[in-house]
Parts: C-alpha cells; sequence; structure tokens
C-alpha cells in the first residue's frame, strides 16, 4: 500500500488499482489545517457519505468499491474506491445566500456570474438554486476563486458542463428534500466529480457538514444567523480570537472541540434516524 497524499482531512493510499480513501479526525478552516482534532469526525464524515451515496445512487453513481474491505485500524473511516479521473472544478450548488456566495453577490450581484435579484441579504433563499462552480486549488497553492459557467464550458467542453451542472443541482435537490424532513436547510454544497469508463462519478464526501452548509430550520430566517450545524461554528469561532488565518492555526479549547462534535452528531444523527455509537 502506497501513500499518495495527504490532504487537509483525508489520507489517499494506492492499493493495486484500487483507492483507499481515509478520513482522518483533523480539521481545517480557511484553507488551514488546525492542530487539534475533532474525535470521531473522520468516522462520521466517512459514514454520512456513504449513506447519502446510497439515498441518491439513482441520481448519479459513485465512487465506492467497498466500506468494508479495508485495513482493520482504519475501519469506519476508509472507503475502498474506484480510480477516477477527477474533473478540476468544484461543483457546488447553492439554494440560500451565505459565506463567499453572499460576498461575491455583495460587490456584483451575481455569483459565479450569475445574476440574482436585488436585495437579498445573509440567509436569504434563493429564487431557485444555483450552480456556483469554482476553481479547484491544490493545498497550499491559493484558494479557489469563482469561475462562470462559460468558463466550464471552455475547460471540459459544453456536453461535460451541462452534465455537472444538472448533476450537482438535482444532487442538492433531492438532498434538501430529504434534509428537510429532518428540519434541516442545506445552504449549499460542493461536490467531486471524476470519470470512470467514460461516465461521471461521484468521489470524495457527499453532503456532510464539511462539504455543506447544513442550518436549523426552525432558527432560520433571512437577515439573521441560523445555528449551522457544520464547521462554521469553528470559523466563528476563530474569527473572535486574533488569529491571522495563516499556518499555524490556534489550538482548539476543550469547550469548542466538544461542541464542534457535537454539531456534527446531530447532523449524523438527524438526518440518518440511527444513534451515533
Amino acid at each position: 500500500m502506497e501513500l499518495l497524499h495527504s490532504g487537509k482531512v483525508r489520507d489517499v493510499y494506492a492499493d493495486g488499482d484500487d483507492i483507499l480513501l481515509v478520513a482522518t479526525d483533523r480539521v481545517s478552516i480557511y484553507d488551514v489545517v488546525l492542530p487539534t482534532d475533532i474525535p470521531d469526525k473522520g468516522k462520521i464524515l466517512t459514514q454520512l457519505s456513504l449513506w447519502w451515496f446510497e439515498q441518491l445512487a439513482d441520481v448519479v453513481p459513485n465512487h465506492v468499491i467497498s466500506a468494508t474491505d479495508v485495513p482493520t485500524e482504519w475501519a469506519g473511516r476508509a472507503v475502498r474506491c474506484e480510480r477516477l479521473e477527477m474533473v478540476m472544478v468544484e461543483c457546488i450548488a447553492r439554494g440560500y445566500l451565505a459565506g463567499s456566495g453572499l460576498k461575491e453577490y455583495e460587490k456584483s450581484g451575481a455569483v459565479s456570474g450569475v445574476a440574482l435579484p436585488p436585495g437579498l441579504i445573509e440567509a436569504s433563499k434563493l429564487p431557485e438554486p444555483v450552480f456556483t462552480p469554482t476553481t479547484k486549488v491544490a493545498p497550499g497553492e491559493g484558494h479557489d476563486e469563482f469561475i462562470t459557467y462559460e468558463d466550464v464550458e471552455g475547460s471540459v467542453g459544453a456536453d461535460v458542463a451541462a452534465e455537472l451542472r444538472r448533476i450537482t443541482l438535482e444532487v442538492y435537490r433531492r438532498g434538501s428534500e430529504i434534509a428537510a424532513r429532518q428540519g434541516i436547510i442545506i445552504a449549499d454544497t460542493k461536490i467531486e466529480l471524476g470519470f470512470s469508463g467514460g461516465s461521471l462519478k461521484l468521489a470524495d464526501e457527499l453532503l456532510t457538514p464539511d462539504s455543506s452548509r447544513f442550518w436549523a430550520a426552525d432558527e432560520w430566517q433571512p437577515g439573521g444567523t441560523p445555528r449551522y450545524l457544520d464547521k462554521q461554528y469553528l470559523r466563528d469561532w476563530s474569527a473572535k480570537s486574533d488569529w491571522d488565518r495563516t499556518a499555524p492555526g490556534p489550538e482548539i479549547p476543550d469547550e469548542v472541540v466538544e461542541a464542534t462534535r457535537n454539531r456534527y452528531v446531530e447532523v449524523y444523527e438527524r438526518l440518518t434516524g440511527d444513534r451515533w455509537r
């Protein structure tokens, strides 16, 4: 087995023709890995992604070969996957205005070239979900930047671009419907796609607190700050410190670690209906 890449959160190994994707308990914000782990985080992300892959299997196939044929020491946090030829575009769907999307809208009235109605504020629900792609930048090489749909067409061709947009919006639509039944709003989400035998497949993680913005629906209102059920809580905590968002990041206090973990557990339990053990 060969370590191919150690990312901010996941380690990637080659095992013959397969890939082993191992989710660690590391946590990153603003592209900086913090020195404190969040216990069980990797297992929660892995198990939640597997649950979502199953829920959305009829929307788009995924890269999972096995969640059990993995080394014992990584049980619960590793997945055996197909090797895919990854599309070098971050595929993002937004149904609400928040985060970097809000900042981009405040500057230009649009996100990724998609014009939005005037007068929107933080947490506004958009008239319909929009596809807002960004560049995919390697760790340590800067930040992802918004690009237009035309940029995506220029990069991967019109047919592939249309499929990326269709799949991303359908994953968001279906995921949002499922989450809404459990009192959770998915404000936005990012997915990874790659090719296998000429077909697009989902890769990496899916609709997790690391790749999505989850809000408690009963506390949502435009202009307010909904209760986050994702790692935005950690970003908000860091914003109150004097950290300049460059490495090394600050140690996370025990109470913040616990509160962050509790949010990951809550999302898993509310969505799946299973008790986290």
